[in-house]
């Protein structure tokens, strides 16, 4: 008896940490509600979550420069590219499921002053997984391009003609106002130019810089003279980020490649607003963990892509020192945001029926 006594002890004190563990890892997944639908989950999914592909590729673009800077294994990229892709097609397939699930809904989010402009990001996020077809297979990387341009086209002159009608409430004019032209000519550069039409890209690269330098102007009026940004639109402000280096990695891609004072000069001021929106940052975290953070993600890793793009090209000066750390930071960035969204998935909360936050 004496040598059976503590294997018992000692068995039932291992099932009873097992039992506890068990307990721990089912508690975040039981929320006492029944499962959603398909028809919930694609009414409750918001356009802005195309910005999580936008991030995942534009970590996939920074690894492949990076392959090409500093020799970093090929596979790696293409990987983070595979992932993108599964995102992406599960995204678009929820997006059509509400357009015909729940299209009071769809259309609600198109009438929002703030929740619209997301929207464009579908026709963006499909241009980069066009970009990342197209090592692979050439023709269809160019249907899949020609699908997201034209979408990204019309989408972008309809918002920008809702927008000349004017009387718009200042407190909506938010950073999102990039994302139909700003973001999608640059994009449409880049990629266009990746598929073997740089003389296009050129075109459109300039509807993008002039776009950008135009509406720049609008938004920092709105933000240093406007009411302050309410706590759930905040994460927005992570857009701030992506104008100047997206706009530099499609001016590589247009120019050749060849280093110069003017995408030295974009990247930066991207670094100048990496800097700004550092110190913004315990502001912008009042907002939670929530899946508008991705908003962060597309301007981080082209800070990244920017230099590295450079480097392969010969540049040896600062951007050679910056582009280190800008890759890890883009690395970093991207895999908390991974985590969270994992997280938020796991706890039901992704697809739960959205809070809308006040203009």
């Amino acid at each position: 008896m004496g040598w059976h006594a503590p294997v018992f002890s000692r068995s039932q004190s291992l099932r009873r940490r097992r039992q506890a563990m068990d307990a721990m890892l089912s508690e975040p997944l039981s929320t006492g509600k029944p499962p959603l639908r398909l028809s919930e989950i694609a009414g409750n999914m918001p356009a802005s979550y195309f910005g999580i592909v936008l991030g995942l590729a534009g970590l996939g673009n920074a690894w492949r420069a990076a392959a090409q800077a500093w020799q970093f294994p090929a596979f790696i990229a293409e990987m983070i590219y595979g992932v993108a892709g599964i995102v992406w097609a599960t995204l678009v397939a929820l997006y059509l499921s509400k357009a015909f699930l729940a299209p009071e809904k769809l259309a609600a989010e198109a009438a929002h002053p703030v929740q619209c402009c997301f929207i464009g990001l579908a026709g963006v996020s499909t241009m980069l997984i066009a970009g990342g077809l197209a090592t692979h297979w050439q023709v269809g990387a160019d249907i899949v391009f020609l699908i997201g341009a034209a979408f990204t086209l019309c989408f972008g002159i309809w918002r920008t003609g809702g927008l000349w009608h004017g009387e718009r409430d200042a407190g909506t004019t938010t950073a999102v106002l990039y994302l139909p032209t700003v973001a999608g000519s640059f994009v449409s550069a880049t990629v266009i130019s990746a598929l073997g039409h740089p003389d296009w890209g050129q075109l459109v690269f300039g509807a993008g810089l002039f776009s950008w330098l135009a509406m720049e102007s609008v938004l920092l009026n709105r933000l240093l003279t406007g009411p302050t940004t309410p706590i759930a639109l905040r994460p927005t402000l992570g857009i701030q980020l992506a104008p100047a280096p997206v706009g530099a990695v499609a001016y590589i891609a247009v120019s050749g490649g060849t280093p110069d004072v003017f995408v030295h000069a974009l990247v930066g001021y991207g670094v100048l607003q990496l800097f700004i929106l550092a110190r913004l940052s315990p502001w912008i975290a009042e907002a939670g963990a929530v899946p508008g953070l991705w908003a962060f993600s597309f301007g981080a890793t082209a800070i990244a892509t920017a230099p590295l793009r450079l480097i392969a090209a010969g540049d040896h000066g600062a951007v050679s020192i910056l582009g280190p750390f800008l890759f890890v930071l883009a690395n970093l960035v991207i895999s908390g945001l991974s985590i969270m969204t994992l997280l938020l998935l796991a706890r039901g909360k992704m697809f739960a029926a959205p809070v809308q936050p006040k203009a």
